[in-house]
């Protein structure tokens, strides 16, 4: 069963464009989420390979309209409510 993530092989997506001189991080919140991630993972609370997941279970009209960092705010919250 394909996720939604999981585009490679289809047609229709066009070509990979490569961003150059991009920044890492276009907002401040961004960067958070990114360090809070990293803060997560190295004191065990999940797995990068939990998180991965968690972003590609999210329902596809939320997986497609999110952001980058978006998708990882949602893993993140999801890894640790208490739900």
């Amino acid at each position: 069963m394909s996720r939604v993530n999981d585009v490679g092989g289809q047609t229709g997506f066009g070509a990979v464009e490569v961003e150059r001189d991009e920044p890492s991080f276009h907002a401040d919140w961004e960067a958070r989420v990114y360090a809070l991630n990293v803060a997560l993972v190295r004191r065990g609370v999940y797995t990068l390979d939990e998180f991965r997941d968690t972003i590609e279970r999210m329902p596809p009209q939320e997986y497609l309209a999110a952001s980058y960092y978006e998708r990882w705010l949602h893993a993140i919250e999801r890894l640790t409510s208490d739900d």
